[in-house]
């Protein structure tokens, strides 16, 4: 399979004539022959499941596409969303391995991109028009048009590249995978288990001292076990009655960002540092600093904050 970023396809050198593909595709409003008027039903995919509904929900991953929904479904939403094109037909040999696998990723990339199917017995002219010779057969389309294709089951390490690939080609940024060691961690904070959370994200930094990721849980795992026993009400009470008391104005501020009220929980903490000097300023300052790896550098309201601290310390 080629990378439609950079590659020339079949579609490039001219083996389709676009233009007559989309006055070839009939109106929604005028169905083909054969075809009942009205909203077109969803047959059964090539994995034995329904189609999803074929409307302009961002959230839709999987389609069944007809002649009378290839302009709406296929062309207009390629305009805005990469649509991947998959021909099949039922008892063809390739279609049950490839099928499952890209209904998979589809759902994986939640409305990055559309898969849409086409039955080729039952819309023979949609393949004619894509000048398909043999199935299972799988084209990229994008801005309105075809880039790129391939045929036939490919592995799946190698079909998640091309996707990424059509992706990128669609001007569509593709996540990172999901990091196991991540999620792990992750699923020990969630479930109490600071210890094992605070291991497996030191273990991360340890690989990779610049995971932001990981330099987040760990910040977590600090701020969980300084509000172990708080009382959150209590908190806040003896922080308004001693505006000066160091030790209860961090408190404060770590039930308030746990209550989701970081903004105020910064806010609180530029001040404090404002009004402090020496050893209390340094230490009002790193955790302050602690609270803003929580939510990371792309956070507006720890950019503004940041912009606070430095000017209440220089």
């Amino acid at each position: 399979m080629s990378d439609p970023r950079i590659n020339p396809s079949i579609f490039t050198r001219g083996a389709v004539d676009l233009g007559a593909l989309r006055s070839a595709a009939p109106s929604p409003s005028r169905p083909a022959t054969g075809t009942p008027a009205g909203p077109p039903s969803q047959p059964a995919g090539p994995g034995g499941t329904p189609g999803a509904a074929g409307g302009g929900g961002g959230g839709v991953a999987v389609i069944d596409v007809t002649e009378t929904t290839l302009q709406s479904e296929v062309l207009e939403r390629s305009l805005t969303t990469p649509v991947v094109l998959y021909f099949w037909a039922a008892g063809y040999e390739g279609g049950d391995q490839l099928s499952p696998v890209l209904e998979r990723l589809a759902a994986e990339g939640a409305g990055a991109w559309v898969l849409a199917r086409v039955d080729v017995q039952t819309s023979p002219r949609i393949a004619q028009m894509f000048r398909v010779q043999g199935i299972p057969m799988v084209y990229a389309v994008i801005g309105g048009q075809p880039v790129d294709a391939f045929s036939g089951v490919v592995p799946e390490a190698q079909l998640r590249q091309w996707i990424d690939a059509v992706l990128k080609a669609g001007g569509v940024a593709v996540q990172p995978a999901e990091d196991p060691r991540l999620s792990e961690a992750d699923e020990a904070l969630m479930v109490g288990d600071l210890d094992t959370a605070e291991q497996a994200y030191r273990k991360i930094l340890a690989e990779s001292p610049a995971d932001s990721a990981a330099e987040a849980g760990l910040a977590q795992v600090s701020l969980a076990r300084r509000v172990i026993g708080a009382d959150p009400e209590a908190a806040l009470a003896a922080a308004e009655a001693d505006p000066d008391d160091v030790r209860a104005q961090l408190l404060a501020a770590d039930v308030e960002v746990l209550g989701g009220n970081a903004e105020q929980a910064y806010a609180r903490l530029v001040g404090l540092v404002r009004r402090t000097t020496g050893d209390d300023r340094e230490t009002v300052r790193q955790h302050l600093v602690s609270l803003f790896t929580i939510a990371g550098p792309d956070d507006p309201a720890v950019a503004s904050a940041r912009r606070a601290l430095a000017s209440a310390l220089f």
